[in-house]
């Protein structure tokens, strides 16, 4: 697939990309390459293939669902400026 140079500026401008015009036929190309790969993967015939999880065939070590943390909760809410009924107060930012 080929990408025009005026391509290369819609989507810059949809990016909000500032693109000098000497770099335009650089991105253009790139582009067109970057697509054309695309193109070349979705060739591949892949419905025999299992879809996979992960590359390898590794099993995660999964550690016990325990607790390890205190809760602080109202030692925090005790040093902040202002709270109120366990909520942090903080000053309208929106009139």
């Amino acid at each position: 697939m080929s990408i025009t140079k005026e391509d290369v500026h819609r989507i810059a401008t949809l990016a909000r990309l500032r693109i000098g015009d000497e770099e335009v036929d650089g991105y253009a190309d790139n582009l067109s390459r970057i697509l054309d790969l695309v193109e070349q993967m979705n060739a591949v015939d892949t419905d025999a293939i299992e879809p996979m999880a992960h590359p390898l065939d590794v099993a995660l070590r999964l550690r016990p669902d325990e607790v390890t943390e205190t809760d602080r909760r109202d030692a925090f809410l005790e040093i902040a400026p202002a709270a109120d009924r366990g909520l942090y107060l903080v000053p309208r930012v929106i009139e």
